[in-house]
Parts: C-alpha cells; structure tokens; sequence
C-alpha cells in the first residue's frame, strides 16, 4: 500500500510538472532573457534539417515553433533597392564625392527610417519576401583602385580614409541608436580585396601583399567592425591563395580573433559553388558546403547548405558546428526585434508615410547638389535662368537610367537633367530638347537635325557619359562586352563627336554634364566643352540638383574621390593587386584629374598653418593640433571641403606619396575667414611595414591643409596652394 501511494505521489508530481511546462513560455520567446540564451534555445529545439534551411537566405518559415518565412536578402546602397517606391539617393560614389560623413549619417538614417516602414507595411499583410527584409547588404567598402572595376560606382572611392570615414557613418544610420534593438543590420562588403575583374571574379586569386593589405584593402573593414557592423559579407574571389569564403586567416584569424567580430558572415551570392566550379578547391557542394560552415560562414546567400545533412552524415562537420553557427545568426534576428512583442521595438511604430517624403526628397537633392564636380569653368557659369533659349540634348538629359546607377530603388518622381532645367527656367525664355546621338552608337539615321540648333541657342546643355547598361555588375550592364567592366576608358567616340558638331563655329556657352560612375577619359571634353560638370549618377533629385548649380542658386562643392588618369597605360594591370603606380597616394604619372579636385564659383586662400608642436617624441605622442586659416577671397557665398594630408617623408618601407586623414566642410560668405583644425594622432604618424604592422619611426612629415590633393597638377587646374608645415618625430 506504502508503495503504491509512493507510485501516485510520483505521477502527481510528473504531471504536475509537465502541465507547468506547458504553460511556461519558452527562452526563445521571452524578451527578457539574453540573446544568447534565446538563439541557443531555438537552435536547440529544431531538426538538423531545420537548422540547415534557417542558414540559408531564403529560410522558411517552421509553425511548430512560431518561427516565420524569412529572406535575408536585401540592398540598400543607395536608398532602399528593388522594394517599391523609396527615396533614390545618389549613387555611392557620388556620395563620396561630398567627402560628408555626417551627411552619410543623415541619408543612411532616412534609409533606415524607410526601409522599417516598408517592413511594418509588409509584415502586416503577412508578406515574407526578397528584398523586403531588415538584413540590408551594404556598404560597400571596397577601395576603387582601378577606373576599369564596373562596380567602382558602388564604393566611396579609392581611399581608405575616406572610405572608412563614411562607411562608419552609414553602418551607424542604418542600425540605429537604440541600446537594445538594431534599426536595420548593416554588412560590410566585400570582404577582402576584391575589385574585378567582373568577368573572372568566380575564379579570380587577388594577390596582395601585407602592406598592401593592411595599409589599403583592410582598413574600412576595420573600421566598420570597430563600429559594431553586424555583418560581413565574403567575397566571390580568392584573396592569396585561399577562396574568402573559406579563407580561414581572414574570416578566424583576423575578423574573429584579431578584430572580435561577433556578428555574422554571409556569403557572396553563390559564391560556395565557387569552391567546386571556379577555385576547384573541393570536389562537389557537399565538401563546399561544410568547408564554408567551418570556415565561419554563417549565411548561404544560394542553395547549397542543403547539403549539410550529408556533410554530418560523412563525418565531414559536427552537427555542434551548425548549432553553434546558426545561433550565431539568429542573434541578428533576435536584435531586430523579430520575435518579441510590437511594442518593445520602437522602430516598429514607423509608418509608410514617412517614405519619399517631402523632408527626403529635399536630403536627396541636398547629397545631389554636393556631389556635383566642376571639372571646367571658362567662366560661362553659373548662367542666368531668364535667357531667350536654352538647348538641352545629349543621349543622358531625358534618361533615368542615368540617374540610379546600380543597386537602384524606384519612385514615382524621378527629375531628369532636362526635367530639372526645364522646371528652372522663366517664363518667357525658349528651351529646346532632342537627344541628338544614341547613347554608344552612331546614329543610324545620316539626317541631323539637332546639333545645329546649339548654335542658335545662348546656351546649350549636352547631357552625356555613361550609365549602368555599360557599366556595373557582369549580369546588369547589358550593353557591355566585359561583363560590366570597362576596359576602354574612352567615352564612346560617337559622343565625343556630337559634342565637337555642337561646339563648331558656335560661341554660345556650351556646358557638358557627364554621368557615370567611374573615372573617364575626358581630354578632349576638357578641351571642347565651355565649362565641364561631373554629375555622377544624382539619384531622384538629380535633374533639380544640377539646375541649382548651372543657374547659381548653389555653387559646386563636389570633389573627386578617385583620380582620373589621363589613360590607362598609366596604370599598372588590371589583374594586379599591388598598390604600386595606383591612387594617388602611390601614382607617380600625373593625372588628367587629381583626387580631391573640383572648383567652385568662388576661390578660397588657405594661410597661417599653425601646430600646437613642432615635434614630437616617439616614445609618447600627445595629439598635436594642426589649424589653417581658410578665406573666401571670391563673390559668392560657397562651402569649401577642407582637406588635411600627411606625408611621411622617409620610411623604412614604402610611404605613401600623401595620406587623407582628415576633411572638415565649411561655408563662407565673400570675404569671411575661419579657422580650421584637425587633431594629429599617433596612428596618422604609423607605418605600415612590409609584414603588415603598424609602426613609428622617427623623422620629418609634411603637414598640408588645402582645397585639394597638394600636387602641381591641382595648382595647373586651377585649386589654391595648400598651406603647409612639417612635424618632426624624435
């Protein structure tokens, strides 16, 4: 009897227990409990198989455990990319031309702001698909060392200061300032060396040296970690020898233990079938698959983590991995508020109201405005808008596509270069409009009617360049023979041509406005034209951008974030990774234009360089304050993009020829001075050896503070001798 009662206590008990159980709310659902707990806890209650589908981009939904469809692929390098209608910023390499990273700030966080509110709006309707996610693959921070890589338009330009700079400030507006929840994920991308060849990059080994790597290719990655970058994206290529989707000295040695990264990887698009397709280093997508798991791949933007499941069985990875790698990526979810009640995540509370709004619009067009470069001016700008006729022609003046570049969103208020003009001029003044020449191709028709009319017009607009049919990713650019690259570095000839047809006998102004994302051969543009505007490619306010600046409501304030060769025999190949003779911290050649160049209607004088100290010892560097006196000594009122460089005269390994390492914007009106400083810091004084390591060395660096890089060839276009001084490291 004794044991029976004994035997009714237990089951009582069991019971009892199973029932609270029941009604106890899971780790992974409660909102109190760590992240780490949460991710663990989900991981632990599903099936291999279920593990393996929740690591890839496309992973579906398990009811059982609550948990909805979710694709992890999603774009936003420009504006939210793909999604519907959103605010169209201008193209990445655009905003590297305003050398603003508090501007970066400002558009990533307007992004952000639309990208929850396209989100809210979706999941309401119980809608799960591409491109309509929070995990947003940008930026893009790969340096632009050669004019030739399609995709340069994606990144903020050839330096790595630069890069750095406004790669932080876009991971910042992107993820938010909450303490707990992120805004939007941010990926760095693509990690490491890897600019081209388009065509090869499935099979491409990217050599690079040490120094190379650590004083060019690595920085922004760096940077973007430092500043707590969710995720980070590898790259299609092999960076020495080694796929970077299963580089193990990059993905564990430096980003995990070196850097702390404690995000997540995700693979470029179907860069696992590289391992067995194009680098041949496995023999088939079992093998490829569980080397990118252990590799520390995380996310399988593709199809090929299936087959995971036989990896386990084959003795070839730890079903302990996979936990371990896909609690590791469900944190990401976790942070975004995925699963936790709508009213614990501010950002759920944004409404579609705010996308495309007027207040955005206006960003986009200020970004616009400031990325414009003035190339030339003879003088004939900024025009007056009350002239009897404008001309307004060219292949780019009525065409979208020469407005987004690539990784591109949409909306329904895109202003053209001849919408734009056309908006800005007076009642009573004429404007005419035809196309004249085909974008890259003689015109079939022999009858011109068009390019006669420039010269009876006081001012003709010739809208011209490159868009993304010739230039981008190998599947985008449509109209290019190599896969979106651009291995002739002329504008087509057909162009070059009409603008020569416009100019003829006419000596009305004739402005050329070029498009175009990278660096360009335009000599004879430079010689033909009257005054010469690089628009890049301006986004949705693009149109309204340029009109304020040709008519003057707006003096141009863009500079290049990226040399322009006067060809590319001046440059190294294309295959070679090696920073010798490229970006003019290492070109000797002297450049058609120079990086940080661009003019303005106004001039500036930059005197009075001052340091707070002279010298310094090596043993310990306190932050030295550098400052210059910077003048509007012109008639309008303008922002001037304040440039601070080093150069470290003598090293034990090769120095750069000038460093970027630091940029302050100012406005002033004509005839108003401020003083700019910038704080020197140790790091700005270290060298990068051959090894890869950072050290101080004694000796002289030149200290300069100007409008532009301080070579002859800025001071021959036209930009003010920098100020200059010299520190001492004793």
């Amino acid at each position: 009897m004794k044991n029976n009662l004994t035997i009714l206590i237990l089951t009582f008990c069991l019971l009892a227990i199973n029932y609270m159980a029941i009604g106890q709310t899971p780790i992974y659902k409660d909102p109190n409990q760590p992240i780490e707990a949460r991710a663990k806890d989900l991981v632990s209650k599903m099936t291999l198989e279920e593990k393996v589908l929740q690591m890839m981009h496309t992973a579906p939904a398990i009811p059982r455990l609550d948990l909805p469809a979710y694709n992890w692929w999603n774009e936003a390098l420009h504006g939210v990319g793909r999604s519907g209608s959103a605010t169209v910023f201008p193209q990445a390499i655009g905003l590297g031309a305003t050398f603003d990273s508090d501007l970066a700030l400002r558009v990533s966080s307007v992004i952000s702001d639309e990208a929850r509110a396209m989100y809210n709006a979706a999941i309401a309707k119980d809608y799960h698909q591409k491109y309509g996610g929070l995990t947003f693959w940008t930026p893009n921070v790969n340096i632009f060392r050669d004019p030739r890589w399609g995709r340069g338009q994606e990144t903020y330009g050839e330096d790595p200061f630069l890069t750095s700079a406004l790669g932080v400030a876009f991971v910042k507006g992107l993820q938010g300032e909450d303490p707990k929840y992120l805004k939007t994920a941010a990926c760095a991308k693509h990690y490491a060396v890897h600019s081209g060849p388009e065509r090869l990059r499935h099979e491409f080994n990217a050599v690079a040296s040490k120094k190379d790597m650590f004083e060019t290719y690595l920085p922004a990655f760096h940077a973007l970690v430092d500043a707590d970058v969710e995720a980070v994206m590898c790259a299609y290529n092999a960076t020495n020898g080694e796929p970077c989707c299963s580089n193990k000295y990059l993905l564990q040695d430096l980003l995990r233990k070196d850097w702390g990264f404690d995000g997540h990887v995700v693979s470029d698009c179907w860069a696992v079938v590289d391992f067995y397709e194009g680098h041949k280093n496995v023999k088939n997508v079992t093998e490829a698959a569980a080397l990118a798991v252990n590799s520390g791949v995380n996310l399988n933007c593709g199809d090929e983590y299936p087959a995971l499941v036989d990896a386990v069985k084959q003795g070839l990875i730890t079903e302990e991995t996979i936990d371990n790698t896909l609690a590791h990526l469900l944190e990401t979810r976790f942070k975004l508020g995925m699963f936790d009640p709508k009213e614990n995540v501010p950002y759920n509370n944004i409404s579609p109201e705010v996308i495309n709004s007027k207040e955005h619009r206006a960003l986009a067009k200020e970004v616009a405005t400031k990325s414009i470069v003035l190339l030339k001016n003879n003088g004939v700008l900024p025009l007056k808008n009350d002239l009897p006729t404008y001309y307004v022609t060219g292949p780019s003046a009525a065409n979208v596509e020469s407005l987004v570049g690539n990784y591109y969103g949409v909306n329904p208020e895109m202003v053209t270069v001849l919408e734009g003009i056309t908006k800005a001029i007076e009642p009573g003044s004429q404007l005419q409009y035809r196309p004249g020449v085909l974008l890259d191709r003689e015109n079939v028709n022999p009858i011109d009617w068009s390019s006669d009319v420039a010269a009876i017009s006081d001012a003709t607009f010739m809208v011209m360049g490159i868009n993304g049919l010739i230039e981008g990713e190998e599947g985008e650019s449509i109209a290019s023979e190599h896969f979106g690259d651009r291995l002739d570095y002329n504008l087509p000839k057909n162009q070059i041509d009409y603008l020569k047809k416009l100019k003829k006998d006419n000596d009305n102004a004739v402005i050329a406005i070029v498009t175009g994302g990278s660096p360009m051969n335009l000599a004879e543009v430079q010689e033909i034209a009257d005054a010469v505007l690089l628009v890049w490619y301006p986004g949705e306010e693009g149109g309204n951008a340029v009109a304020d600046i040709v008519f003057g409501k707006t003096s141009p304030s863009g500079r290049l974030p990226i040399t322009f060769p006067k060809s590319l025999d001046q440059l190294p190949n294309y295959q070679n990774y090696d920073m010798e003779g490229r970006t003019y911290r290492y070109m000797k050649e002297e450049p058609l234009y120079p990086f940080g160049y661009g003019l303005s209607y106004t001039t500036f004088n930059y005197s009075d360089i001052q340091l707070s100290s002279t010298t310094a010892r090596k043993k310990k560097i306190e932050p030295i304050t550098v400052s210059a006196l910077v003048k509007n000594t012109g008639k309008y009122e303008a922002e001037e993009v304040v440039q601070f460089y080093i150069t470290d005269k003598e090293g034990s390994a090769r120095t750069p020829l000038y460093s970027l390492k630091g940029v302050k914007r100012i406005k002033l009106k004509p005839g108003a001075s401020e003083r700019v400083s910038f704080s020197i810091t140790e790091d700005m004084l270290s060298l990068v050896d051959n090894e890869g390591k950072s050290i101080l060395e004694k000796g002289d660096f030149d200290i300069f503070i100007g409008g532009s890089l301080p070579d002859k060839r800025s001071n021959a276009l036209g930009m003010p001798a920098v100020a200059k001084s010299t520190l001492t490291l004793k």
